[in-house]
């Protein structure tokens, strides 16, 4: 006989057979899957509270609080009563929801609100009504979509002091208000929260108000939501409100069978940078330090080597009139992510979708470099390059053309928007193109995107040693990923002359 979660799962799955992908991406709910539900409510800590009142928020079908429900049957707390909150918006996601509490109000001590109203709107409204905490534990998967910076659910939560972004985060950060001291949340989230200028204010509030506790992380970007054709690298996080930060504890694996499943424990330190204003979290995935921790060469911001990075400035949608597919009198070289190809840079491109060039006009000449040395850094890299940091050098001999266009998809490295020295810009795509800065980007970075703040986030060597590297890199046979990791060993750590 099935167990009541192991029933509430046949559902989500009769259910979600149901709904379409784009009815899916549109309510950005993908429901939880059994095994997931389980490690989830597993990871709260044995209490001996008399009262339990937990919060779903986003609860689909019911697999977390059933999930919930069934360790306390099995003897996992100590409960002598439940409240439990749930909120789901979708007709059809309610009535199940309603129907699984029902079954679980029959056996248990239990009191169960199931909820068919926006969380947003309802929990804004509690916080500002003087009953915000009051939650002892929070278990959630909510919705993953952005939020227009004009709607409603922005408007709302800029009224109890949350800026963000997208409804996960919302989301979060409505149940973090909601909680009382000491209560726990248990979550499974997009990681893109854990760095880029977006999430930032977030970030700090999580940090501030509670204390991490684990971050568990999906290897595979593709299994934790298999059944959906979810393609986003989730954790889950261990949060407690108001309480002292200390370790954090980081397990891992592959997919949601949790066959390798691999635990460590690592100081506060390690996850948060001290001195970062950007409060990125990082997650190691083994105890030994990075290469790049460890180096006492690579202590340099980018302000401190006399460098900017500034995303592409050409938009192709919004100059769509001045765009030329091939090279023209009275246009100059406009470059996409496709222009480069490891090292090298093929200008013009043949066969491309893409423009190769843009008309010099006072219209376009804001967005436009001069000609010279730049180092490039795709914005965006596909699930199956094995490399997030890909680099590459525009030499100021590439083009015969007095300026240049980057399009919005390129990061650039520039000084005051013109080009570098040379020997500086070869130095800097080598060091960005070593292992040990990929390794150490992932560290904080679980997406395939590479923004402008994370690059500028980065620790660098000195901007002599970056020279010293340049002409190192330049005097080489052949450029290859082997090259790329001696020479930051050569110069970088053992400090050797050239």
């Amino acid at each position: 006989m099935l167990s009541n979660l192991e029933f509430v799962d046949t559902i989500r799955k009769d259910v979600g057979r149901n709904i379409s992908q784009e009815q899916k991406s549109n309510l950005g709910q993908f429901m939880t899957p059994l095994p997931v539900a389980r490690f989830m409510a597993a990871q709260f800590r044995p209490s001996t509270l008399q009262t339990c009142r937990l919060l779903d928020a986003g609860a689909g079908v019911g697999s977390l609080t059933s999930a919930f429900l069934d360790r306390w049957v099995s003897g996992g707390f100590d409960f002598k009563q439940a409240e439990v909150t749930t909120y789901e918006i979708d007709d059809v996601l309610h009535a199940h929801l309603s129907r699984t509490l029902t079954e679980y109000a029959g056996k248990l001590p239990l009191k169960a609100n199931a909820i068919q109203r926006d969380f947003i709107v309802e929990a804004v409204k509690r916080l500002q009504s003087g009953q915000g905490a009051g939650f002892t534990h929070a278990i959630l998967n909510p919705p993953y979509k952005k939020i227009n910076s004009a709607s409603q659910h922005r408007h709302l939560l800029r009224q109890v002091g949350i800026e963000t972004v997208n409804l996960y985060s919302a989301f979060v950060a409505l149940t973090i208000e909601l909680m009382e001291t000491g209560g726990e949340i248990v979550a499974i989230i997009p990681r893109s929260f854990c760095n880029g200028a977006y999430y930032r204010s977030f970030r700090e509030s999580l940090l501030k108000k509670t204390a991490l506790k684990h971050i568990h992380l999906f290897d595979s970007r593709n299994k934790a939501f298999k059944e959906d054709a979810v393609l986003q690298e989730n954790v889950i996080i261990t949060l407690e409100k108001n309480a002292p930060q200390g370790e954090v504890t980081v397990s891992t694996s592959f997919d949601d069978s949790f066959a390798d499943y691999k635990l460590h424990r690592y100081p506060f330190e390690r996850i948060v940078f001290m001195n970062d204003p950007e409060k990125f979290i990082h997650v190691p995935t083994s105890p030994e330090h990075n290469e790049i921790e460890l180096s006492a060469e690579i202590i340099h911001s980018l302000k401190d080597i006399g460098l900017e990075v500034s995303t592409g400035a050409v938009v192709d949608f919004r100059v769509k009139d001045f765009l030329c597919a091939e090279p023209e009198t009275g246009a100059v070289p406009l470059l996409y992510p496709n222009h480069f190809s490891g090292c090298s840079v093929e200008y013009p491109k043949k066969d491309s979708r893409k423009p190769n060039a843009i008309r010099r006009t006072p219209e376009t000449e804001k967005w436009l470099y001069p000609n010279g040395c730049y180092v490039v850094v795709r914005r965006f890299s596909s699930k199956e390059e094995k490399r997030r940091v890909v680099a590459s050098v525009v030499l100021s001999n590439t083009f015969d053309a007095p300026v240049l266009g980057f399009e919005n998809h390129l990061n650039v490295f520039h000084f005051q928007k013109k080009g570098l020295p040379e020997d500086l810009a070869v130095g800097l795509a080598a060091f960005l193109n070593s292992t040990a800065v990929d390794e150490n980007f992932r560290r904080f970075s679980g997406h395939t995107q590479v923004n402008a703040t994370d690059l500028r986030t980065m620790k660098y060597p000195s901007r002599e040693t970056l020279i010293r590297l340049g002409q190192w890199t330049k005097a080489q046979l052949e450029l290859s990923q082997k090259t790329f990791d001696k020479g930051l060993e050569l110069i970088t750590w053992l400090n050797t002359k050239i």
